[in-house]
Formats: structure tokens, C-alpha cells, sequence
């Protein structure tokens, strides 16, 4: 177990370190309220298929590397670690998504996901990766129009 987990949490770093985004000029707030966060972070609904492609692109979500999804089973590697995502757009509204993928920590106290949408009050941070965040307003977005087709 302990080294699955490491093997997870080393994929996770992985992902979020390939193609962190540029420096914010300001840190990014999120608008939370009541664990969501009710509007889209560009103003604009994403693109369910760009959000397939960050969600199975390794340098980017790599979201398959701890997560299932019975209908990308033809993709060589689902890991084991994370829930299965099977139907998730049935348990969570695309508010509470777009915190999970932004902080997931808002919600999952104790999980080993990244914040895909954050870039302050993060520990151990790589020196070239301080003030950015690992996925843009626009990706994060797309990941949650993807995750709402996962009924």
C-alpha cells in the first residue's frame, strides 16, 4: 500500500510540475462558497473534449493515473488509488467538481490530489514552480465539462 501511494503521489508531482503554468502576477483566489465554487473561473463553459484530452495527457491533469473510468477503458493505465469516476457527475454538482479539481483539499481534507488551480499556501514547491498554478482557468474548465459527461 505504501508504495502504491507513493507511486501515486509520484505521478500526481509529476503531472503537476511538467507544465505548470506561468507565475500569476497576483496569487489566484477562489470564490468559495458553501465547498463549491458556483462560477466558471473564465466566465465561459469548457470543452468536454479538450477536458478528455488534460484529463488523459500525463503532463497534464493525468487524472487516469489514480482515477478509473469504465468508458476510457481502451487507454493503457488506470490507476487504482483514486475513486473510480464512474458516474460522478451524478453525485456532485459542477460547483462542488470545479472546487474538487481547483483545491481538492477544501473538500477531501486528507487526499494526496493536487490543486490543479492554485498557487499559494502550497508546501514543498520546486523553486521554477512557485506562484504558478499546474492547470489554467480555461483547462480546469474543460476538465469539468468532461467530468459533467461521466453520468
Amino acid at each position: 500500500m505504501r508504495r502504491s501511494l507513493a507511486a501515486a503521489f509520484a505521478l500526481c508531482l509529476s503531472a503537476a510540475g511538467a507544465c505548470a503554468q506561468e507565475p500569476a502576477k497576483t496569487p489566484i483566489t477562489l470564490d468559495i462558497a458553501n465547498d463549491s465554487l458556483p462560477k466558471s473561473l473564465t466566465g465561459a463553459p469548457g470543452s468536454a473534449a479538450a477536458g478528455k484530452k488534460v484529463f488523459l495527457t500525463r503532463t497534464l491533469g493525468n487524472c487516469l493515473a489514480c482515477h478509473q473510468v469504465t468508458s476510457l477503458k481502451s487507454e493503457e493505465f488506470h490507476g487504482e488509488f483514486g475513486p473510480s469516476l464512474d458516474g460522478v457527475a451524478g453525485r456532485y454538482t459542477e460547483a462542488q467538481l470545479r472546487l474538487i479539481v481547483a483545491d481538492p483539499k477544501r473538500i477531501f481534507t486528507d487526499t494526496v490530489m493536487p490543486a490543479f488551480f492554485k498557487n499559494e499556501g502550497l508546501s514543498r514547491v520546486r523553486p521554477e514552480f512557485v506562484g504558478k498554478s499546474i492547470l489554467t482557468a480555461a483547462q480546469v474548465e474543460d476538465v469539468i465539462a468532461f467530468l459533467k459527461t461521466l453520468n
